[in-house]
């Protein structure tokens, strides 16, 4: 485990935010409170993290420890399983970060918040609806959050001008601190100088910090600059990286996604480790003053519960695990999944060029295998971070005799190592959807240590757990809006579904899925990505072909390789899943906004023609 350091404990990459929560957003109504105990949370999520990382989860999925693919460690996320209550049939409501996380955040449907890309939206709509650390400040809790957040959400001033240049932080939480790149990478600021060498077109880089704390940059339009044509080969050698690229000519330095590489700084001291030290630095200076950067905050009040959150980025790109964990990984080799191009002839278009944009079996055997090396070392130098953090929250909650609970999220979506002859997220498939929920309490009669949960669950029921918990009546009028259930009452059994949806438009396109534990079904949602309303019921009018199904059987078929959606046995099967989807996604409460950049969109166009339609209940 990383041993926690000092010397970035003032310097902070992306956002931390401790917090309350903006007066102008709170309803007259309290939320009804149930029970005084309320338990301290600690709320975890990674970030494009494959659940076949984890070894607990390959052990309830496979039987075996290892991933298909081969070797991964984590002990400490293996130990959260031991202490809790494993999920291991959770999917994701879209394979896209930020609608994603709205869904986490905001315990909604794409199709019922209108969020369903990477849009910035105004929460002042009509049927926009409080996040959960809004529901928890009004359950008394202090919130707090360090790390990556990725809802993108802007919000009205109280003269009516729109807020265009706030952070998305901002209207959830009432004073966030920014401190702009000041880890290991960061790919902001523009670059007018190089070496002494002046650029005549200065634009945008990739940065790296040394230990020394210098800058070190790249960025493909320098292999262009006189005097500077090796720089970017110097710096992609330095730190053995990795590029994405569509064949070995396009192959350039300093040009690409980072998919494999080391980081330039040491365990601990990278900005998933900075946002250890802020978590740990918070719990031990209660009521405290502390200063990060210029600005100040106050450490955790131990007298109110706690609602802390920490969003990690690994394993998202760039892939650069430290050192230490790097060497651990290089040695060991891993069998990468085999294209079989029968499969990508039975793909619809949608699918072919989702494949195309983010192919990956044309890489040498030596990229593939550092590839899925520097994955996998990241993700377990990610597990270490998790257990130091968990430990902090238990020995402080444990030592203020207060109940606690953590809910621990294996991505906001998955990541492909050349599962269907590419890399990336964005489809339906299951290594894009699959994100296992452990759930952890000092409460071990609600959520059982070592049990595994096999019904299928969603991210949704992230946000009705936590208000549960925190006290709020989930049976009361004013959080009639969640479209999940508290993770609570799956264990016990009195709720169950027959299957779970998403809908995802950002890279793929409009595509809505619906999955049960024999079959997914997945088609196209409208003939491209225009929303407001516009071509709303395309689908409920489309041909089956202009839908471009596709059908897995997931019994005969448990990786989904080879589509049914055209095979003649399968079409009572195709055709229930197809009407029960279309009902729900584009019939029941179904809402678009036309969002400007600003946030500024605030009409709204409704679709309501089979409410009631998400009634959980498939019978095929």
């Amino acid at each position: 485990m990383c041993e926690r350091t000092t010397q970035a404990a003032l310097l902070l990459g992306t956002a931390l935010g401790l917090l309350m929560i903006s007066v102008d957003r709170l309803p007259a109504a309290q939320p009804t409170v149930l029970s005084q105990s309320k338990p301290n949370i600690l709320w975890i999520i990674t970030d494009d993290h494959r659940y076949d990382s984890i070894r607990a989860f390959n052990e309830a999925i496979t039987g075996e420890e290892m991933s298909p693919l081969g070797y991964v460690e984590s002990p400490n996320t293996d130990r959260l399983a031991e202490m809790g209550t494993t999920f291991i049939n959770t999917y994701c409501q879209a394979q896209g970060c930020a609608p994603s996380r709205a869904s986490m955040h905001y315990g909604r449907y794409p199709h019922r918040s209108g969020l369903y890309e990477f849009e910035w939206f105004n929460d002042q709509v009509e049927h926009a609806e409080l996040s959960v650390p809004e529901q928890m400040a009004l359950l008394g809790y202090q919130t707090f959050h360090v790390g990556k957040m990725g809802v993108r959400v802007r919000t009205t001033h109280p003269n009516g001008r729109f807020g265009g240049k706030q952070k998305y932080e901002q209207s959830v939480f009432h004073h966030p601190l920014w401190l702009d790149g000041l880890t290991d990478w960061r790919n902001t600021g523009t670059i007018s100088e190089v070496d002494g060498v002046k650029v005549p077109n200065p634009g945008r880089g990739e940065w790296f910090m040394t230990p020394e704390g210098d800058w070190e940059v790249t960025a493909s339009f320098l292999n262009e600059v006189p005097g500077l044509e090796d720089h970017n080969r110097t710096i992609d050698e330095k730190y053995d990286i990795l590029r994405k690229y569509k064949s070995p000519k396009d192959h350039a330095y300093g040009s690409g996604e980072i998919i494999g590489g080391v980081s330039p700084l040491p365990c601990g001291e990278t900005r998933d480790g900075v946002y250890n030290q802020q978590l740990i630095r918070f719990l031990e200076n209660q009521d405290k003053k502390m200063k990060i950067g210029s600005q100040s905050f106050t450490g955790v009040d131990p007298s109110r519960p706690l609602m802390a959150y920490i969003g990690y980025d690994f394993p998202h790109t760039p892939v650069l695990p430290p050192k230490s964990f790097r060497d651990r990984f290089a040695n060991k080799r891993y069998e990468i999944p085999e294209v079989d191009p029968d499969e990508f002839d039975k793909l619809p278009p949608q699918l072919q060029k989702l494949v195309r944009g983010s192919a990956s079996d044309h890489y040498s055997e030596e990229d593939k295998q550092q590839m899925v090396q520097d994955y996998y070392a990241f993700c377990a130098y990610g597990d270490a971070l998790i257990g130091e953090a968990v430990d902090a929250f238990i020995e402080y909650s444990e030592s203020q005799r207060q109940e606690w609970m953590i809910l621990y999220v294996c991505g906001d979506h998955g990541w492909r190592l050349n599962e269907h002859g590419a890399i990336y997220k964005f489809a339906p498939w299951k290594t894009d959807a699959l994100t296992p929920v452990i759930v952890v309490s000092s409460d071990k009669e609600t959520f059982p240590a070592g049990k595994v949960v096999t019904e299928l669950t969603e991210l949704v029921d992230l946000a009705p757990t936590i208000i549960a918990a925190g006290g709020g009546n989930l049976d009361s009028p004013e959080f009639e809006y969640l479209d999940g259930f508290d993770l609570a009452k799956v264990v016990s059994g009195d709720i169950r579904r027959d299957y779970v949806i998403k809908e995802s438009h950002a890279v793929t396109g409009p595509r809505a899925t619906i999955r049960t534990q024999d079959y997914m079904f997945s088609i196209k949602s409208r003939p491209r990505n225009r929303m407001g309303g516009e071509n709303m019921n395309w689908a409920m009018n489309a041909t089956y072909k202009q839908l471009e199904p596709v059908l897995y059987d997931l019994q005969r078929d448990p990786e989904e390789l080879n589509n049914v959606a055209f095979d003649s046995r399968y079409r009572r099967i195709a055709e229930a899943m197809r009407e029960k989807l279309l009902d729900i996604v584009i019939g029941d409460g179904r809402v678009e906004v036309d969002w400007k950049q600003d946030g500024s969109g605030t009409e709204i166009v409704r679709s309501n023609f089979a409410p009631g339609a998400d009634d959980k209940e498939l019978s095929l």
